[in-house]
Order: C-alpha cells, then sequence, then structure tokens
C-alpha cells in the first residue's frame, strides 16, 4: 500500500501546497491514504495566469511534437500501471485487476490519441462548387486550439476519464487547467506527474484540488476559460450550463441504459452480457445497464438464469480482485437503499436480496418492477437491477425513450433487421446489438442526448469538439 503523504499541484511547473489540505479516506475501510491542497480563489487565479502565459507558445509547437511527449506520457504511464493501479484501487474500491486495467488501457489511448492528432487536419475548397462567379475564390480551412479547456473528471474512472480529456485537449494545442475528482484526486494528480516528467512545458498542464462549494463555480465561470469537458452527474453538467455562460462545453453525464430482451434471444448470453453490464464496478458506471426491458414469453426463464448469475458474483475487498466492491461512499449506498425500499415497498419481487454492510452492499435483482417505482426510472450508481416485463418491443421503446437519459441502450435478439429497425426508434446515443453497454472502443464517438450529455467524444471527435476552425479564403 501506498504511504499517506500530502500531494501537492502542478502550477507553472512547480508543485505547490496550500495552506489547507483536504484528507483522502479509503471507502474500503476508511482509512485515511493521503492530503491534497484545499486551493483558494487566489490561487486559481494563478494557474490560469499560468496557463494563458503558456498557450502562445504550446499553440506553435509542431504537432508531431507534441505528439511525442503524449508517446513519453504512455511509456511512462505504463511503467507505473502497478504502483497507480494500488492507489487507484484503495482510493476509489475498485478491484486491482480492473485498477491496473485502466492505467494500461489509458496508455493505449493516450498513445491513439498522438496518432489521431497527427491525421486531423483540414482541407481546401473551391467556390466554384457551389457557384460559378466564385470560381477564382479558394478557402484554406484548418483547426485552431480553443484556448484554456478545464478539464474536470469523475471518481469511478479518475486516470482514464482525465486522460480522455487532458490528451486531446494537448495535441489539439490547447493548454489544460485539470480539477480531479475530491475522492480520485490522488490517482488524478499522478497522472499530471506523468505527463509533466514527458516533457510538457511548464504552464501547458495545471492541476487544481479543492471543495467543489469553494472552487467549483469558480472554475467554471472563471473568465479565462474557453472550453469546459466535464464527466459527472446530470444535476452538476445543468449547472455548469447555467453557470459558464457562453463558453462551449462537453458534457457526458447520467444515463439509465436499458437492456432490451426480445422473446427469440439467446438468453444466456443475454443474461451473461446483462449481469457484466450492470454489475461490473458494483454498476458505477454511467453506462451500466440499468434496467432489463423482457417481453413476457421469456421473463421467467431470464429472470432465473439471472438469479444463478447474480448469485455467484464474488462480494468484497478490491485487493481480492472482488467483482462487487463498496460503493464510493455511505451517502451513495444510502442512496441505493432508497431505491431498494422502494421498489419492495411498492411490490417489487426480490430475486437477489442485496444486504448491507456499511457502504457494502451486496447484488441485488428485483423482477416485477412496476413504472411508478423510482427504481424504474432513477439512476442507482450502484449494484441493483430491475427487471420491467412488456408485452412487446413498442412497449420497451416506449418506456426506454420516456426516460430523461438518453446514453445508451443494448438489444438482445437474433433477427438482426428488427434490432437495426429498434435501434432506430431508441432516443439514446449508442445502441449496443447482443452486447452489454459499455463505453468504448475509446476510438467509437461516444455521446448522450437529452439529459445525457451534450457534444461527441471519442478520441478523434474529442480533438475536433477541443478545436476550432478557422477558414482563410484566397481570390487566386
Amino acid at each position: 500500500m501506498a504511504e499517506i503523504k500530502e500531494y501537492k499541484n502542478l502550477i507553472n511547473g512547480e508543485w505547490k501546497e496550500s495552506k489547507e489540505q483536504i484528507t483522502i479516506y479509503s471507502p474500503i475501510d476508511n482509512k485515511e491514504i493521503g492530503k491534497v491542497q484545499a486551493m483558494t480563489h487566489k490561487e486559481i487565479d494563478d494557474a490560469m495566469a499560468a496557463a494563458k502565459a503558456a498557450m502562445k507558445a504550446w499553440r506553435e509547437v509542431p504537432i508531431v511534437e507534441r505528439a511525442k511527449v503524449l508517446y513519453k506520457a504512455a511509456e511512462l504511464l505504463e511503467k507505473r500501471k502497478n504502483e497507480i493501479g494500488e492507489i487507484l484501487a484503495e482510493e476509489v474500491a475498485k478491484n486491482l485487476k480492473s485498477a491496473v486495467s485502466e492505467v494500461v488501457r489509458t496508455a493505449d489511448l493516450i498513445r491513439y490519441t498522438a496518432e489521431e492528432g497527427i491525421r486531423v487536419h483540414g482541407e481546401v475548397m473551391k467556390g466554384d462548387t457551389f457557384e460559378a462567379a466564385s470560381k477564382n475564390k479558394l478557402a484554406i480551412i484548418r483547426r485552431e486550439p480553443m484556448g484554456v479547456v478545464l478539464a474536470i473528471a469523475p471518481f469511478n474512472y479518475p486516470i482514464n476519464l482525465s486522460a480522455s480529456k487532458i490528451a486531446p485537449a494537448l495535441i489539439g494545442g490547447n493548454v489544460v487547467i485539470f480539477k480531479p475528482p475530491t475522492q480520485g484526486a490522488i490517482s488524478g494528480l499522478l497522472l499530471t506527474q506523468v505527463f509533466e516528467e514527458a516533457g510538457l512545458p511548464k504552464g501547458v498542464l495545471n492541476s487544481v484540488t479543492g471543495k467543489g462549494s469553494v472552487i467549483g463555480d469558480y472554475l467554471i465561470a472563471h473568465p479565462d476559460v474557453n472550453f469546459i469537458n466535464f464527466t459527472g452527474s446530470t444535476e452538476v453538467g445543468e449547472k455548469i450550463g447555467e453557470v459558464s455562460g457562453m463558453k462551449p462545453i462537453l458534457l457526458e453525464l447520467g444515463g439509465k441504459d436499458a437492456a432490451i430482451v426480445l422473446e427469440d434471444a439467446d438468453l444466456e448470453k443475454a443474461a451473461s452480457e446483462i449481469v457484466a453490464g450492470a454489475f461490473s464496478y458494483s454498476g458505477q458506471r454511467c453506462t451500466a445497464i440499468k434496467r432489463v426491458l423482457v417481453e413476457e414469453k421469456v421473463a421467467d426463464k431470464l429472470a432465473e438464469i439471472l438469479e444463478k448469475k447474480v448469485n455467484s458474483l464474488s462480494v468484497g475487498d478490491p485487493f481480492d480482485n472482488a467483482e462487487i466492491t463498496p460503493l464510493i461512499s455511505n451517502k451513495a449506498a444510502d442512496f441505493v437503499e432508497e431505491l431498494i425500499d422502494d421498489a419492495v415497498n411498492k411490490g417489487a419481487k426480490v430475486i437477489n436480496h442485496p444486504k448491507r454492510e456499511g457502504n457494502l452492499i451486496w447484488p441485488g435483482v428485483f423482477d416485477n418492477v412496476t413504472l411508478d417505482m423510482r427504481i424504474a426510472w432513477e439512476e442507482p450508481f450502484g449494484p441493483v437491477l430491475p427487471i420491467i416485463r412488456v408485452k412487446d418491443e413498442n412497449e420497451a421503446i416506449e418506456i426506454n425513450n420516456k426516460s430523461e437519459y438518453g446514453l445508451q441502450a443494448a438489444i438482445f435478439t437474433k433477427d438482426t433487421t428488427r434490432a437495426l429497425e429498434i435501434a432506430d426508434k431508441l432516443e439514446v446515443g449508442t445502441v449496443h446489438m447482443n452486447n452489454k453497454t459499455q463505453r468504448g472502443p475509446d476510438n467509437f464517438p461516444f455521446l448522450g442526448i437529452k439529459k445525457s450529455g451534450v457534444g461527441v467524444q471519442g478520441i478523434r471527435y474529442s480533438i475536433e469538439s477541443m478545436t476550432k476552425l478557422k477558414s482563410v479564403v484566397i481570390n487566386i
């Protein structure tokens, strides 16, 4: 285990401490694992000034040279996969195997970002493709950086979802103010250290930590920020939209992803994918399967298979590689318990009973869930799965589309044509066929509609989102 230490912020190439600190405790056993800085508004201003000062030189660095820094960062990150993976596991209660895998996946993401950044380019257009009189007009269209990018990451993937913001911003010529999650801040600061050691010039990447109630709104509304890239709750995302004003934003928010199971589906495969999708990292993922919409004719059989598979999930310590581990906080566990109690009190059938010890909740499956139950609509961010029985695919589509969220959905059927027809009617950003809902691969577009997000991520799409077009028209 990592020794208890104080982690500083990288500001203008120097690691600096603040007058006050925030103690980080592990959600596994509430043990103190380190301290991070509680920054003031003045210190935020210093970080912003450093970023602005570094912007002019960094945007002039050739893309191929920016790419070399990213390649080096990927190399350094992968070398430290076990060290950083252990800290990540302890800090957010993710099982060790998954934590190390997240670090390796992130190194791959950074490498691909470097490669993709070299390939992203502008274009040349001729005027006479629209009107003959403009035959002598030529438009040279190129991509330019947005400027200062504020990158705000969530607790559940403190390495991967930090790098997926930082790396595309950097390769696009931007400078970054990086706000890691408080629970996950140590992991985020170690990632910052990796980028610094890879050779980033001072001021190009600056980290900021502190209490959200103190620095949150101040960061979002700061006049020096040119772009905001945020992953987190819909509630906070909506606030960012209000507070940020006219700033362009990229938001990855909540979801209520449905698995639609039709009567012709391979139920064994469907159940395996649903369990993996619903209970990986104890359901603390925006892309987790959060409800099953199954046709009545096969509902009993699917529930029976799900019960057996969920009962086989291991529960316990992340360092024993348990599949179900403690939730990020007691507050999170309290909310999950509220949803469970509401469903049971309104008549849901308990298939797998989710007992609780502190912030560790055993995986629970609930059948005969009705639409008046909160668990049918609210995002639990925990290891619970409601089964809603439907008479046909049209009812499943209707229920899916009534959600305030629109992130992803999964369809299980042997009829590809039917699946494509259903996919066309689902109001979500991504539909998976005979597979669990999930983020990635990281080069695929990732987006949500309605209250699930704004804009498109995915490596190339993120680079494009965090750059802007400039057109120069030449009269030949």
